[in-house]
C-alpha cells in the first residue's frame, strides 16, 4: 500500500519559512510522513496551500501525469 504524499520531488527547504518550496512541510513533518497516520497525513495535507499561500511562497505545479505508452507500429 502506497502513502499519500504531496512531495512533487523539488526537495529544497526555504531557508525563512523552513518550508519545502515543492510541498510545504517542514522537515519534522517530511521526517515523521512515513510513521505517521492516514488521519494526520490528510490534515497537513490540507493546510499546505493555505500554509504557503501565507508565507508567500509560490505554490507548485503539478507534475503532469504521464500518456499511457502507445504502440508505435500501430
Amino acid at each position: 500500500m502506497s502513502i499519500e504524499t504531496p512531495c512533487i520531488a523539488v526537495c529544497l527547504i526555504d531557508p525563512q519559512t523552513n518550508l519545502c518550496y515543492g510541498c510545504g512541510r517542514t522537515m519534522p513533518e517530511i521526517a515523521r510522513w512515513p510513521r505517521m497516520s492516514s488521519a494526520e497525513r490528510r490534515a497537513i495535507m490540507a493546510a499546505l496551500h493555505r500554509r504557503m499561500t501565507d508565507a508567500g511562497m509560490e505554490l507548485p505545479k503539478p507534475r503532469p501525469r504521464r500518456a499511457p505508452a502507445t504502440d508505435a507500429l500501430s
